[in-house]
């Protein structure tokens, strides 16, 4: 990877997370700071003012450390728009809802999903949505702004250089066109295509330090910047380090806020295909590859099920409990329905609901993990994985759930990393695409019950609750 140390910046919908390594591809330090929105007009926003300073003192953090580059990523629901060489307002969050009018005539100017490979999305996670509506809040700036995603906008902040760039482009905004690498026909029509910055691959160097970030951080103003790329693209290079992964048909789901299934398939498939109202879509890999793709806000669902005051799912000292719990909660036929945050996922219409909820603290939260394993079989089985499956980010440390996967889905061979950090690892391998994982693929072992049963019931309840809320 070259002499000097790796700077790795991931700003994320939850959390912003610094994260420094060495030379040889090993974590040497890592901080992290909770996002949290600001308001302006009215407007729930990404707070950019205060993830930049945080991002300018934590840097500060690495004076005294020879670094070499610094690689931004970034969710893929963001956009910025440059005026006069600066931010011309806060960009929106992807969870402000837009006015139901604005969002139906933005919907009628959408291209079909066998183009773009995006579904309809609520809120502003089409950003496409976005832009239509800054269009209309922010007319005279939007028409001369210079546009560009929100991992990019990193790179400008710390260079001065403005570029855009294919997987943050290629996620879910309704602007690319997977098949034909290029702008979609309505980002073309409405004129957003030519403002957006120029076209680089992640791995491209865009510039330098700004002389006044270098200045304030300390670092040397040599420090180059790549154009960066999307998180979740970000952990799919991770995997392909693993030989297990490499180039073979295998997918990858990557566990946090949301829960993305990643298919890398190892002869192209026929993405129009997918079912684009089961929050089915097709990502963009680094190399402008389509990636059959499913999701659901898993993270957050989880979290709003066990309540704030109560222990994560996924800490180490209560696995061998929320193991335990497990044969209780299939022989009282516990279960949860989708779907806490409507809208999203393969049952975007469902009606959340418990089936003989437990008192038991760790029921719950066991009975939370098998929810997870079953949406998540569900949308794995709409993008057609096979043979491989590895599970990656936070979820991976919550064993019923990476267990409850593995009985669900016994054709495939499912695997957890004991190497973590993954999305900045993969961050790292755009330098280096021949960096290895310092840890090793984990195969998981089934849960020793019947999940089958279970399931077979869970799909009965569901297909019934559609019918009541039907009729």
């Amino acid at each position: 990877m070259g002499s000097g140390a790796t700077i790795v910046i991931d700003l994320g919908k939850t959390l912003s997370k610094v994260s420094l390594w060495d030379a040889g591809g090993r974590v040497l330090d890592r901080h992290v700071r909770a996002n949290i929105p600001c308001e302006a007009g009215g407007i729930r926003r990404l707070d950019a003012s205060a993830i930049g300073q945080w991002l300018l003192e934590t840097l500060g953090r690495f004076a005294a450390v020879p670094v070499s580059r610094i690689v931004p990523v970034g969710h893929g629901a963001g956009v910025c728009a440059l005026i006069d060489g600066a931010l011309a307002f806060p960009p929106l969050d992807y969870e402000q809802p837009i006015p139901d009018a604005v969002l139906a005539a933005y919907r009628a100017q959408r291209d079909p999903f066998a183009q773009t490979g995006s579904p309809a999305l609520p809120d502003g996670l089409n950003f496409g949505s976005q832009l239509y509506w800054l269009d209309q809040l922010h007319p005279d700036i939007m028409k001369s702004a210079t546009l560009l995603p929100w991992a990019q906008y990193w790179a400008w902040f710390l260079t001065d250089a403005a570029v855009s760039e294919v997987t943050s482009l290629g996620c879910h905004s309704d602007l690319w066109c997977p098949q034909a690498a290029d702008f979609s026909p309505m980002a073309k029509r409405l004129g957003w295509a030519s403002r957006f910055a120029p076209l680089r691959h992640a791995g491209d160097v865009v510039g330098t330090l700004r002389p006044e970030i270098a200045a304030a951080t300390g670092l040397s103003p040599d420090v180059q910047v790549l154009a960066g790329l999307h998180d979740s693209n970000a952990a799919l290079l991770a995997a392909r380090g693993f030989a297990e992964i490499a180039d073979n048909e295998a997918t990858v789901l990557s566990t946090g806020t949301w829960f993305i299934g990643m298919r890398l398939p190892a002869t192209p498939v026929d993405t129009a295909t997918l079912p684009e109202a089961r929050d089915c879509l097709v990502n963009v890999d680094v190399h402008g590859r389509a990636v059959p793709s499913a999701r659901f806000m898993g993270g957050r669902e989880i979290e709003t099920l066990i309540e704030i005051d109560t222990r994560r799912v996924d800490i180490k000292p209560d696995q061998p409990a929320l193991l335990a719990a497990v044969p209780e909660v299939l022989r009282q036929g516990r279960m949860i329905l989708p779907t806490l945050m409507r809208g999203f996922g393969p049952y975007p219409q469902g009606c959340f609901g418990w089936i003989n909820r437990p008192e038991d603290w760790f029921e719950r939260r066991a009975a939370a993990c098998l929810y997870a394993a079953l949406v998540a079989d569900t949308a794995l089985d709409l993008i057609g994985a096979s043979e491989r499956l590895l599970v990656e980010g936070r979820f991976a440390e919550a064993e019923v759930f990476v267990r409850a996967l593995a009985s669900l889905r016994p054709d495939m061979t499912v695997y957890t990393a004991n190497a973590h950090n993954d999305v900045s690892f993969g961050a790292l391998r755009l330098i280096d695409p021949t960096l290895t994982p310092q840890g090793h693929l984990v195969r998981v072992q089934p849960l020793d019950a019947d999940l089958d049963t279970y399931r077979n019931r869970w799909q009965a309840e569901v297909a019934a609750s559609a019918e009541r809320t039907a009729a």
